[in-house]
């Protein structure tokens, strides 16, 4: 049986994702999506709408602002940003994925090991 990812699961951590997307320096929401898309070889994609529906949470909760770039060339991008509550927010998302982790992994244990 060939292992599958679990939509379901990252979901759940969409905002953390983004989050540590922005960590790596401002960018916006396209650019996000292909990212993630190519680091996961196109097993996890996120759609643009859910995508900026996690930049507006984020953004009212203070965690990211935007700002428009300065493209010579198509429509101006929407950037974000981290903001430095989104980076505390970030770090306790880490260590809470961490701890989950360590969880899943004693719970799905095979107990006869």
């Amino acid at each position: 049986m060939e292992a599958e990812l679990s939509k379901n699961l990252i979901r759940g951590h969409t905002d953390a994702i983004v989050l540590n997307r922005l960590n790596q320096g401002d960018s916006y929401g396209y650019r996000i999506a292909q990212d993630i898309a190519a680091m996961t070889n196109n097993q996890y994609t996120i759609n643009e709408a859910t995508l900026y529906a996690v930049f507006r949470r984020l953004g009212k909760a203070g965690l990211v602002e935007s700002y428009y770039g300065d493209e010579t060339q198509g429509a101006r991008r929407k950037y974000y940003m981290l903001t430095s509550a989104g980076k505390q927010r970030l770090k306790a998302e880490q260590q809470a994925w961490q701890f989950t982790r360590e969880m899943l992994d004693i719970l799905m244990r095979d107990a006869n090991e």
